[in-house]
């Protein structure tokens, strides 16, 4: 959705950012929130135009990046411990090479995030980044970069030089939230395909295959209750074991288990000792040195949960012949990608964050939003240091708080809820001046969610006495994490210089 914004009766934008302003982007996770934050942050920004604020306090709710460290960003909720001893950081440690492959939608996901949330590249570890599709819908082409990905993950079977190869497959994410029936279909059919030349490749490779999700998505268009699903789900998601010789094997899975079982799970199948740090469980129940691999393959189906046998499921609707073979003749488990399996809320759906970080720690990782609930129960959320020092400087500058805020409560991207507590807390803190700055949420929420989340938003501020809203734009544009820095442009020039629409 392309930015609208609110002017006075003279048709002058209202609400714009300004110097000596104070702003908290109540967004949290990371890779979405980069492009914006560097807008308003990086002194080194060139990407396009951008107004110099020389007394800008800019807040983000979580730290996005490790580069924000050297730019004295405050973070209203950093790290709470660094994630160490994940799975490509033994791979490495015992001295293998390793290959990570994505499209650059998803490319944050296979590193950043499979890495424990550095941004780190362990030695021996190569990555690949595949430039998703530009300018076109995605659901025109459902295939998105897939055949490219796979050429590159078959390049490295086949050069026989890695130890560890994990490769993500967005579709299933992506296409899953778009409302269009065919374009799933599509899209389930054109990863089976992909997917069953990568097994070809593998096997003639000599390389044991591991094949999951991060999470649910695509594999229900429709709730139990009957209406329209974009959102991510709470289904399991399955975990098959293909050999290398295709043959049946005698190794047996347990039935159930979690994401955080993934990395204990290959690095016995690599015969590599799990560190204490792992607390997953290998999901081997007959393990055996005889069994041990030099190679294995971690195929990431993203958004590629366990569904309804009906016409509510894409993948139980598509032609799959080789997911077909794979759920009926391999060795098979299922495995809960939601709620506390992943660190989330215990009624949450997964996320990509969630899942390939759990993935790639071998343990239950704490999400943001956890702790951040948990702050907002207990009463810390409002005695927030970050908060509190934007506060104050607004007061003392006599000047706006800004709040980006996503309209939504299910996104792994953030609340509604935190704008509102915001609000709260600024009017106790005596603020004058508040603008709230909506991100509309059309990928984790129903269709035509917007109005009713600006309805609950307009009524909280009226009973609060503080805020309004001044300016709204599509996640896609606020949120890009894929580089396309013209639709970061549409989003700061809609907050800072008041470009869009007029409402």
């Amino acid at each position: 959705m392309e930015p609208i914004v609110r002017v006075d009766r003279k048709g002058d934008p209202m609400g714009r950012i300004r110097d000596g302003d104070g702003v908290i982007f109540c967004c949290r996770r990371g890779e979405r929130e980069i492009q914006l934050t560097r807008a308003f942050v990086d002194p080194k920004f060139h990407e396009f135009p951008i107004k110099t604020f020389q007394n800008l306090n800019f807040v983000a709710l979580t730290l996005y990046h490790k580069m924000f460290l050297k730019m004295d960003l405050d973070v209203a909720f950093p790290p709470s411990h660094k994630i160490e001893d994940t799975l490509g950081e033994v791979v490495s440690r015992h001295g293998l090479r390793q290959l990570r492959v994505a499209e650059s939608e998803k490319f944050a996901h296979i590193t950043f995030f499979l890495n424990g949330k550095q941004n780190r590249v362990f030695p021996g570890e190569e990555d690949i980044q595949v430039p998703s599709p530009k300018g076109v819908s995605f659901e025109h082409i459902p295939e998105l970069s897939s055949p490219g990905i796979t050429q590159e993950v078959i390049k490295g079977l086949e050069s026989g030089g890695y130890h560890f190869i994990a490769v993500n497959y967005a579709n299933g994410d992506i296409i899953g939230h778009i409302d269009n029936q065919r374009a799933k279909i599509q899209c389930v059919e054109a990863v089976d395909k992909q997917l069953g030349e990568l097994l070809e490749a593998a096997h003639r490779a000599g390389y044991l295959t591991l094949i999951t999700a991060d999470h649910g998505l695509i594999e229900e268009t429709e709730t139990p209750d009957g209406t329209l699903n974009l959102s991510h789900t709470t289904n399991p998601v399955p975990f098959v074991l293909v050999p290398e010789n295709f043959t049946q094997t005698l190794v047996r899975l347990r039935k159930e288990g979690i994401l955080a079982d993934v990395a204990p799970t290959i690095l016995e199948m690599m015969g590599l000792p799990q560190p204490r740090l792992m607390t997953g469980r290998s999901l081997i129940e007959n393990p055996s040195r005889s069994d041990t691999v030099k190679k294995v393959l971690l195929v990431i189906l993203d958004g590629w949960g366990l569904g309804r046998s009906d016409q509510t499921n894409p993948i139980f609707l598509a032609n799959t012949p080789v997911w077909d073979r794979l759920a009926g003749h391999f060795p098979y488990s299922v495995l809960n990608a939601s709620g506390a399996a992943v660190g989330l809320l215990d009624w949450k759906p997964g996320n990509s964050e969630s899942g390939h970080l759990c993935i790639g720690a071998g343990r239950v990782v704490v999400q943001d939003d956890l702790q951040i609930e948990m702050a907002m129960k207990n009463g810390t959320f409002l005695k927030n240091p970050a908060f509190l020092k934007a506060m104050r400087h607004v007061r003392q500058k006599n000047s706006s708080l800004h709040l980006i805020a996503i309209m939504s409560e299910k996104s792994s991207h953030g609340s509604i809820d935190y704008a509102i507590a915001l609000l709260k807390m600024a009017k106790n803190e005596g603020i004058n001046d508040a603008f709230v700055h909506a991100i509309f949420n059309g990928r984790s929420e129903k269709s035509r969610s917007a109005p009713p989340f600006l309805n609950r938003l307009e009524k909280e501020m009226t009973d609060i006495g503080l805020g309004q809203v001044v300016s709204g734009v599509g996640r896609a544009m606020a949120l890009d994490r894929d580089g396309n820095f013209h639709l970061t442009r549409k989003a700061y020039e809609a907050l800072v210089f008041g470009i869009g629409k007029p409402i």
